[in-house]
Formats: C-alpha cells, sequence, structure tokens
C-alpha cells in the first residue's frame, strides 16, 4: 500500500531568509539526505549544495560505508545542521524517530543494493534504515550500481516492491562506471535528483490546469544576419514553466531560449514577436493561465532585406513599426476565470509604470523589476520583483533565485484560482484576427 502522510500540527505558511549567499530563500522544507557507501557518493555533496541553495534546511546522514568514500566535514560544512551517522553516539536517545517524524522527505543517494535490500525486507540495522522506517514521509531512492547488480532479478524484484509502498524511484543512468566499464547504473545527475526531490515536495495546487508560458526575448530581422532584440536570458520564464509542471499543471512554453524544462509538456520555439503572437493566441483560448514571461520587442523594421547589409554601402535607415500586442489582446479578450499574468522590465518609476501596465492591459497580476538594479533581472540567475494584482495587492519579493520567484508567482496564481470562478474556456479555432499595435512594455 502507497505510504500514508503522517498527520503533523499545522504550521504557519513559510516565509523567505536569507542563506549564506545573502539571498531570500524559503525556511525550509526539512529534507533527510541519506548517503550510502558507493563510489558515487561523492555526487552527494553537489545534491546536498544544490537542495541547500533552493531553501531546503537539509541533515545529512551518513551510513559507515559512506564515510569510506566521502567525509563528516564537508557534508556539515555545506549542509543545514551536522552529519548523524550512528543510533548510539548520539545525544538524541531515538534518533531515528526524530529524524522520521521532522522529515517532510528524505532522498538516498545514492542507494545501493544493500540499502535497497534491507529496506524492501524492512531490516533496520543502521541510522539510515531505522531512520527510513520511522517516517511517513515521502521517500526518494537513487540507486547507483554496477550494470550487473542493476540488472540482477533481486535487485528489480526489490525496487519493484518499494515502489507498489509509493517510494520514488529515479532510476540511474548510462555511461562510464567505476573500473572503466560503460553501462547502465551510474548514479543521475545531481540536478536531476535534486528536481525529483522538489516535485515530491510541490504542491499539487494547479494540478489539472492547463497553463502557457512564455520566455526570452524575441528577434525583429534587419537583414538574414542583424536583427533588433533585448537582454532576456529566458531563465525566468522557464522557471515559471517547470515550477508549474511541478505543481501539476500541463504546461506549454513558448519560448525564444534554448534552456531545460524539465516536465513541461510542450515547448515551442519562435524568434519574433509575430511567431510568438501566432503560437500564443492559437493556445491561450483554452488556457486557464497564461504567463507573459518573455521581453517581446516593441517594435520590428517596417522592412527586411533579403541579403546581407554591406558596410561599404554606409549607415542604413531602418524605419520601425509596432509590433502585436500580445499581453493586451490577452488582458482584453481573456474569458471569465482565466488568469493572465504580465511582466514589467522597467529602469525608472517601477511601481507607477506597474500599476499602469495593470489597468492599461487589463492582466490580473503584473509581476514588474527594475533590471538597472544589481543581480536583477534580464541574464541574471537571481531577480527581484514585486507582484501587483488587478485588485489592489502588492507581494514584494526579496532578491532570490528565479526558481523561488517563480514559485511566489505560481504561489499568487494559486491564491486567484481560491477565489475565482473556473474559466469558462469554449474549445474551439483560434481566431486569425490580428492584435491591436502593442504599446511599449
Amino acid at each position: 500500500m502507497p505510504q500514508q502522510p503522517r498527520l503533523r500540527p499545522a504550521t504557519p505558511e513559510l516565509g523567505l531568509k536569507p542563506n549564506q549567499a545573502g539571498l531570500a530563500v524559503p525556511s525550509g522544507p526539512r529534507v533527510v539526505l541519506g548517503v550510502t557507501g558507493g563510489i558515487a557518493a561523492y555526487k552527494a555533496i553537489e545534491v546536498c549544495r544544490r537542495l541547500v541553495d533552493g531553501g531546503a534546511h537539509v541533515q545529512p546522514l551518513l551510513t559507515r560505508g559512506a564515510l569510506r568514500f566521502v567525509g563528516e566535514t564537508t557534508f556539515s560544512a555545506l549542509a543545514s545542521e551536522p552529519v548523524r551517522t550512528s543510533l548510539w553516539s548520539e545525544a538524541d536517545p531515538i534518533p531515528h524517530t526524530t529524524l522520521g517524524q521532522g522529515a517532510d522527505v528524505i532522498v538516498v543517494a545514492p542507494a545501493t543494493a544493500r540499502l535497497l535490500a534491507d529496506y524492501a525486507a524492512g531490516r533496520s540495522n543502521d541510522l539510515l534504515t531505522a531512520t527510513l522506517l520511522a517516517t511517513r514521509a515521502p521517500v526518494v531512492v537513487c540507486p547507483a550500481m554496477h550494470t550487473e547488480m542493476w540488472e540482477h532479478p533481486a535487485v528489480q524484484e526489490n525496487l519493484a516492491t518499494l515502489r507498489r509502498r509509493g517510494v520514488h524511484v529515479v532510476d540511474p543512468e548510462s555511461g562510464r562506471l567505476a573500473g572503466g566499464d560503460v553501462g547502465h547504473g551510474r548514479l543521475a545527475d545531481p540536478a536531476r535528483i535534486v528536481e525529483a526531490v522538489l516535485a515530491v515536495l510541490a504542491p499539487s495546487d494547479l494540478a489539472g490546469l492547463e497553463v502557457v508560458v512564455t520566455a526570452g526575448g524575441t528577434r525583429e530581422a534587419i537583414d538574414p544576419v542583424r536583427f533588433i532584440g533585448n537582454r532576456s536570458s529566458g531563465k525566468q520564464g522557464h522557471a515559471v514553466a517547470v515550477a508549474a509542471a511541478r505543481r501539476g499543471a500541463r504546461v506549454t512554453l513558448i519560448t525564444t531560449a534554448v534552456l531545460p524544462a524539465p516536465g513541461v509538456h510542450e515547448v515551442v520555439s519562435v524568434v519574433s514577436a509575430a511567431e510568438m503572437h501566432d503560437a500564443v493566441m492559437g493556445r491561450a483560448a483554452t488556457a486557464d493561465v497564461v504567463v507573459m514571461s518573455a521581453a517581446v520587442a516593441d517594435f520590428r523594421p517596417v522592412t527586411v532585406a533579403d541579403h546581407k547589409i554591406k558596410k561599404a554601402d554606409g549607415p542604413p535607415e531602418i524605419r520601425l513599426e509596432p509590433t502585436v500586442d500580445i499581453l493586451s489582446a490577452l488582458g482584453h479578450n481573456k474569458v471569465p476565470g482565466q488568469i493572465v499574468v504580465g511582466f514589467a522590465a522597467e529602469t525608472t518609476d517601477v511601481a507607477a509604470h506597474a500599476r499602469a501596465k495593470l489597468t492599461a492591459k487589463n492582466v490580473d497580476l503584473l509581476v514588474a523589476n527594475d533590471v538597472s538594479a544589481p543581480a536583477t533581472g534580464f541574464e541574471h540567475d537571481t531577480n527581484e520583483v514585486v507582484i501587483y494584482g488587478a485588485a489592489g495587492s502588492e507581494t514584494s519579493v526579496p532578491l532570490t533565485t528565479k526558481e523561488g520567484v517563480a514559485e511566489r508567482i505560481l504561489d499568487a496564481i494559486a491564491d486567484l484560482r481560491l477565489h475565482s470562478p473556473p474559466p469558462q474556456i469554449v474549445k474551439s479555432q483560434p481566431s486569425t484576427q490580428e492584435s491591436p499595435p502593442k504599446e511599449q512594455q
């Protein structure tokens, strides 16, 4: 039977606190990171670092075998609490129940064949296996071993047993193994492991929703070589798309960027504002939520040269015209209950410009940032924003990762959904009528 969630007292919503780098990160969740004795144990150091950077409170738990490959000092320095290794040597007389009951999730990386066998059989012979048996929190195991061991029927049967019980398994990858072998059994990439943990922890408040997200900066051609563009990297939009998928949404990502998008249902690549307009308007009619985080060009050349403009011909005269205003078209044509989110990248009078745009575009939420501020906005991995609501709400998100900003945006969307009627979606062919000219955003 799947594991039943353990009932815990209600707690206030987790806020933000600064991490070692000074970024605002969530003050939870509590992650117990189990490390067993395999050569891949060194990769657990990166898993630990990524979890802490993402805002998790990480308690490392190393077996005696793990200590033959990695040291306590490294994990204690990177994690939220010092390493624990024994049932008997700690001040806590019952560390396995303390850890098991206090965890929001337990992840074991790497998980050896021995660990899988002990866990499947319910055998408790050290602190890690005792903690696994003493928890009702979700568990993620990440097997790593040689190909022959991975393919052995006993190992596969143990994994099948754990899966039936509701344990999440991050399958190993193919690649170079210890001893120079090449085959299946290599520990999954740390980024993939962390993504699996975050998916387990994520709320399912967007489950069943159709969400369209745009990302990146558009390019408006001058000639076959040159274009008018902007500095948007697409990182914020991709972070929103991935986080929405993690929370259960069926996500379509329309993007100009070439970045990973794990869990996203459909990725549509575009280049220009016109291409993005067609892709968005062709999907918006059936979407519950549309998040326009792309930096769409405000203007484009009236004519595009069919050959490279030569320097010897002198400076060209380039006449511009407005691009179509995708956000305005969405805001003024949304169905009741549909949520449209816009973005405003500003350098002056951020609040005034954001509130004006919120009203002019008729959107439900407007995410504004000062892209002239340090470590904020375009090309950075961090961002600092204010989320304005049509009903007058104003939520400040201090400097944090773009993933953290994405979660706060989705929190605002989920809160709106609680107080809004369901969208009156009509399954019909999208209109081919062009949107009105775009105001400068």
